[in-house]
């Protein structure tokens, strides 16, 4: 979610300049709304927490949590299990892998079709502006349902093949990717695009030749953060057994085995770094700077052209041919079984059945609105400690800052192993650990010692949230324009100068807009913790799924998808007055 134009007139390019031409006493007014409306919301989402008023510690539960991390020194590391796993990490990726591509195509037609600049060229006018508006609205619900609920969903039906994973993964997923993308398409500059145009180019050949190219890199730079994030999720998918590491780990804490749990852990932490050191590799190679861009009008990756690969020479040709090597093999790991997919019309017509007005209607229920507001607290208290957490760990988790010669250091200091060094190591290390362990395995060891409230699944997201969080943050001061620090810092200004008065002022718009769009996020992810006993909508949900109450999980979904465009709306509203 970069940018939410206004829908008065969407398709106006004036209309939407005007944004950025607002008076600064205008632009004050709204910013400062926006930190008063934020902290209001902490301060409500802390006292629906029952912080202070009741007791959250169970300590009848410390001496397990004391086990649990008592383990982390000594993994089980004996053949048999170290097999298992690492053939359990193949088959997480084989998921991510799968989900990934299939999620990209269906992300990249949906991008276009669903983008202000394609109705603009092909329909301009309010009939465009109405088709319009009716994709993007659809894209609202399957993208507002977690991937988890699509499994457990699909589970049902199509029973434990691995076409559950995939399709979990690329159905909410695709979505997102054709959200995402349509806003890169809208914020790609149509100069070359309207020239063509004009110059009675047929709209489809200027639009392919026209913006396409421009907008090819970002997309390609999205479709990296898309695979990481479908590893993450393809180890979430565990806990319902969809096989995998997060299978393995999930029946180690059922059996209270933290030796394996552990292992477990090391062996996400591996892969998820190894994905990471690669698709960096990657992009940098070929110029693209960052994996997911929320600043509009920034321009943070060179134009792709023939001669990007030409230039780089052998190693991003063998990077692309396994890449087109691994897909189809991939599949072919997993063995799904494609018949399956036509059960998925029976489970579609037993919801029929059910959810029709006379059933669902009566499901809304008063029941719902301290359930929703819970959902709502939770994910505004995870989003705000991730994003403290992620702000803090960017600077020492960036290369530029800490290291010989770095922004904060004297550019003469020897090149030799530092202090710099170690502290970035264990800054990514830790941010690495946190985004690699799913948010539902947090919620559980949380629960050890805490009481069931909206406060473990608080701290469950906050945790896993601020590892990507600050891995983002982290690339944001790594691409910062180091001219006007260093002036700063020859002129004799301290390092904490430097940080308050130089760095901050110029990341801290896009450190907000990723942490405004992982809010967004959050609000999804309540579901995967209540799905443990944390609370909100996703307890409940989880009762309807395994009763096969499908006219109830409809109303209770119904809710979710007006809770998540509420934040949607929210969230645009405070990262356009950030901006």
């Amino acid at each position: 979610m970069l940018s939410d134009l206004p829908t008065s007139d969407p398709l106006d390019p004036q209309r939407v300049k005007s944004l950025d031409a607002l008076p600064d006493s205008t632009r004050s007014h709204r910013r400062r709304l926006a930190v008063g409306l934020w902290i209001a919301l902490v301060i409500w989402a802390l006292w629906l927490s029952g912080l202070g008023r009741s007791p959250l510690i169970n300590w009848a539960g410390l001496p397990l949590m004391g086990q649990f991390w008592a383990a982390m020194l000594r993994p089980d590391l004996t053949p048999e299990f170290v097999g298992m796993m690492a053939r359990a990490a193949v088959t997480t990726l084989a998921f991510a892998v799968c989900g990934t591509v299939l999620s990209l195509g269906v992300g990249f037609v949906t991008g276009i079709f669903c983008s202000l600049v394609w109705w603009r060229v092909f329909w301009p006018g309010r009939s465009g502006r109405i088709v319009w508006l009716g994709l993007r609205g659809l894209l609202v619900i399957p993208r507002a349902i977690h991937e988890l609920i699509w499994g457990l969903l699909l589970l049902g039906v199509l029973g434990l093949d691995p076409i559950v994973g995939v399709l979990a993964i690329a159905i909410p997923f695709g979505a997102i990717t054709g959200k995402v993308f349509s806003e890169i398409l809208d914020e790609t500059p149509t100069g070359p695009l309207d020239a063509l145009v004009n110059s009675g180019v047929n709209p489809g050949i200027a639009f392919l030749y026209g913006l396409l190219p421009q907008a090819l890199p970002n997309l390609i730079s999205y479709g990296f953060y898309r695979f990481e994030c479908s590893l993450r999720s393809a180890a979430v998918l565990g806990v319902i057994g969809a096989g995998g590491v997060g299978y393995q780990i999930f029946l180690s804490l059922q059996s209270l085995r933290y030796e394996q749990l552990w292992t477990g852990f090391y062996v996400l932490i591996v892969l998820n770094g190894a994905v990471d050191f690669w698709s960096g590799w990657l992009r940098r190679q070929m110029g693209f700077v960052g994996r997911l861009d929320l600043a509009k009008g920034r321009e943070t990756s060179q134009p792709l052209t023939n001669d990007t690969f030409k230039q780089k020479g052998r190693l991003v040709w063998l990077a692309w041919g396994a890449i087109a090597l691994a897909v189809p093999l991939c599949f072919a790991y997993l063995e799904i079984d494609w018949s399956r997919w036509g059960r998925v019309r029976s489970l579609l017509a037993e919801m029929a059945a059910q959810v029709t007005p006379d059933r669902v209607l009566p499901q809304f229920s008063w029941s719902l609105l301290p359930l929703s507001l819970q959902t709502m607290a939770m994910s505004v208290l995870a989003i705000t400690l991730a994003g403290l957490g992620g702000i803090v760990f960017s600077f020492p988790a960036a290369q530029n800052f800490f290291l010989p010669g770095g922004l904060l250091r004297s550019a003469g200091e020897s090149r030799r192993w530092s202090v710099g060094h170690g502290a970035m190591l264990l800054a990514r290390l830790l941010l690495l650990g946190a985004r690699a362990i799913p948010a539902p395995i947090f919620a559980l060891v949380i629960l050890y010692g805490m009481f069931p409230s909206i406060l473990p699944g608080a701290l469950a997201l906050g945790l896993h949230n601020f590892g990507i969080l600050g891995r983002l943050m982290a690339e944001v001061n790594e691409n910062l324009p180091d001219g006007p620090v260093r002036a700063l810092r020859s002129l004799g200004a301290s390092a904490g100068s430097l940080v308050f008065y130089g760095i901050l002022p110029a990341n801290l718009a896009r450190f907000l807009a990723y942490g405004l769009y992982r809010w967004e996020v959050c609000l999804r992810e309540t579901v995967i913790v209540g799905l443990v006993g944390a609370g909100g909508l996703g307890r409940l949900l989880t009762e309807q799924l395994s009763g096969f109450d499908y006219s109830g999980l409809a109303a209770t979904l119904s809710v979710f998808i007006a809770l998540t465009m509420l934040v949607d709306a929210i969230s645009g509203w405070m990262r356009s007055a950030a901006r």
